[in-house]
């Protein structure tokens, strides 16, 4: 097939993919099964493949594509997106009402009332009708350019539908959110896992736009709603009503639960009317927002400071009910923070039984006077997490109790020390099996020592019988060991033993941050690494001295000093050298063979996953920048490389394979 022939191919197959993006993701009728959608994609990321200068921002290859990013760029939004005021009540809907007619003396009023979608506002910028720029709310003047993260929602176009009418400059405010049911099987997966879960759908969505590595978001399944335009040439709508039809012919998805209403009595009866209806609905919602309709009048009545006149929220009433506080019981978390949760009379509150709130910590405890065997009021913030949020004293018999933070700790009776500087209370025990386990999987994660195939359920069973009781312990593991274990087989008993010999001799930044220093970060550890190289000297460091170095800082310093101070570290660092795990740079960086070479790595690789070769470039003195640039020594492509191939032949910027970056590896040595 010729290369003309092949661009034909390409553009049928991204005007089809899109076509059934749309039937499926915003007008829910799909026309064909998702494997014949799959193939399409398949096909198109093939020649693609075959011809990267065929690649467009806006082909739907694109959507979950590159490198994670360093840290995300700001951006000034044209038109400020300004915060919502709040009503709580009929009578504020109609002050609202009557402020629009006083300063609209004479004039016809109307209005459109929508849900309230809980989520994360953005900003979406299409430039001749290509998505361009995505933004974050920010400050309301400015915010984050989160491009790539919302490039992987597949209701967000990447190209606007309608050919004809198109603004030079388009942008669209919309409501990132999470589904219910998408919420739920992510908590339950992050169970498992044994990681924190998401308080609600909200913060979950909110969490996910925060992330700079857009594979990782494009796994959580966000959608949204479009809302509003916010800045548009080359075209105008005269009011809200055709701004919506108009944004739902480009493309985008708008919630359904529109209402145009012709006074504020239709106004208050339409927003009453979902109160109890908002259940049913597979997203959270906390209320109602009610917008003038004429484009001309909003334009007239302005905006204060911080909030447009012409709009107004009204927050449904939060859901609350009153209960006994029977006791609190205090957790450990996986650093050794405890919480204090409270047990409560089983209450009926939102659909669901509630039996248990958190109480955050002591200085919550005391400011809200909470006692156990107080009746209290309760309510999901967020219309998720069960809260405590007052206490009704006029119900107390004088039996009720104060609580306070126990001084051991309730799992392992080590000493319980409250956080300088902080309301939290910490277990001091490193030995804690409650922190235990979470210890070990951050020693043994992808970004520490890197052992491959001891996840959370193995580790779980190695606490549990006692065969670890700190990560050192996994250095004196055999296979007869492992092979008692649960669902182990003699393979992969074997594989594990291998990859816990092999970590011994990782970085030394690797294991700086393997030993779960509080406030030392994978960046911070490198420092450490490069100014120390050893342990040892890292140990001997004075307070001042860590002090000194500029990326380090006070708190850091002081947690770091802390940590090699503590009689239980000592015992654990015994251990690592005893089983000859690799405590320093036995050669400076200056001596090895990438010092000073740059690389960027492209496509996907077919021995490695990325962040081993990440660790292969840096543990041989380089360095890794995620753009192409002229200070770029060297390119590692893999399969589908994308536009940072043809950047570095443009740059004449050497070109390795995967065998290639092997072989100079293993000719050269370390």
């Amino acid at each position: 097939m010729s290369k003309e022939q092949t661009y034909l191919k390409i553009k049928k197959l991204r005007e089809q993919i899109e076509y059934h993006n749309r039937k499926y993701y915003i007008d829910a009728h799909p026309e064909i099964f998702d494997r014949e959608y799959d193939l399409m994609l398949e096909e198109l990321t093939r020649f693609e493949h075959e011809f990267p200068d065929l690649i467009i921002p806006d082909s739907p290859s694109q959507r979950v594509g590159g490198e994670p990013l360093k840290e995300f760029r700001t951006v000034t939004h044209r038109t400020p997106m300004l915060s919502i005021a709040n009503t709580y009540s009929e009578d504020e809907i109609r002050e609202f009402d009557a402020r629009i007619k006083r300063n609209l003396t004479g004039e016809n009023i109307d209005y459109v009332v929508e849900l309230k979608i809980d989520g994360v506002a953005v900003n979406l910028i299409y430039e001749n009708g290509i998505f361009a720029v995505g933004t974050s709310r920010g400050d309301g003047t400015h915010g984050d350019d989160i491009t790539q993260n919302l490039k992987t929602i597949k209701t967000i176009p990447l190209r606007l539908q309608r050919a004809d009418s198109i603004p030079s400059v388009l942008e669209v405010r919309g409501e990132i959110y999470m589904t219910k049911d998408v919420f739920k099987k992510i908590n339950k997966e992050r169970e498992k896992k044994e990681e924190l879960l998401f308080a609600n759908p909200r913060n979950a969505a909110a969490g996910s736009m925060k992330l700079l590595d857009p594979k990782i978001v494009a796994a959580r399944h966000l959608n949204i709603f479009v809302y509003e335009i916010g800045y548009m040439e080359g075209a105008a709508c005269n009011n809200h009503v055709k701004a919506m039809k108009l944004l739902n012919i480009y493309g985008f998805r708008t919630n359904p639960h529109i209402q145009y209403c012709k006074n504020i009595s239709e106004v208050i009866e339409y927003c009453n009317s979902w109160q109890l209806k908002r259940e049913e609905l597979g997203y959270e919602t906390d209320g109602m927002v009610i917008k003038i309709n004429s484009m001309a009048q909003r334009e007239k009545l302005g905006a204060t400071g911080k909030n447009p006149r012409w709009m107004i929220a009204y927050k449904f009433p939060a859901k609350q009910a009153a209960t006994i506080l029977e006791k609190i019981v205090v957790q450990v978390g996986r650093t050794g923070i405890l919480t204090p949760v409270a047990v409560l009379k089983p209450a009926g509150l939102a659909g669901t039984t509630v039996s248990r709130a958190t109480l955050h910590n002591q200085d919550e405890i005391t400011r809200k006077d909470i006692r156990i065997l107080d009746k209290v009021v309760i309510e999901k913030g967020g219309d998720v997490i069960p809260k405590i949020v007052s206490v009704i004293k006029e119900a107390r018999t004088g039996k009720e109790k104060k609580f306070r933070m126990p001084h051991k700790c309730p799992v392992c009776s080590g000493d319980v020390k409250k956080v300088d500087g902080e309301v939290a209370y910490k277990c001091e025990n490193l030995k804690c099996p409650a922190q235990l386990k979470r210890r070990v999987q951050h020693f043994a994660s992808r970004r520490a020592m890197d052992i491959e195939s001891l996840g959370p359920a193995i580790i779980a069973q190695l606490v549990k019988k006692k065969l670890v009781k700190d990560y050192a312990d996994l250095y004196s593991l055999e296979k007869e060991n492992l092979i008692k274990l649960e669902r182990m087989g003699d393979i992969l008993a074997g594989k594990i033993i291998e990859n816990i010999k092999e970590s011994k001799n990782r970085s030394l930044s690797r294991l700086i941050f393997a030993l779960g220093i509080p406030h030392v970060g994978v960046l911070s550890a490198e420092i450490l690494a490069r100014k120390f190289s050893s342990i040892d000297k890292l140990k001997k460091a004075e307070q001042e001295e860590l002090e000194a170095i500029g990326e380090i800082g006070k708190i850091m310093a002081g947690s770091i000093k802390y940590f090699f101070e503590r009689s239980d570290t000592e015992d654990v660092l015994k251990k690592l050298k005893d089983a000859k795990v690799k405590t320093e740079e036995t050669k400076s960086i200056s001596g090895k063979v990438f010092a000073g070479k740059n690389f960027v790595l492209t496509g996907t690789l077919a021995k490695y996953k990325r962040h081993q070769a990440f660790n292969m470039i840096k543990e041989l003195g380089g360095s890794i920048s995620e753009g192409v640039s002229k200070k770029t020594s060297f390119l590692l492509a893999g399969a589908s490389p994308g536009s940072k191939y043809n950047k570095a032949k443009k740059l004449e910027i050497t070109i390795l394979t995967e065998e290639e970056f092997l072989t100079l590896i293993q000719t050269t040595g370390d």
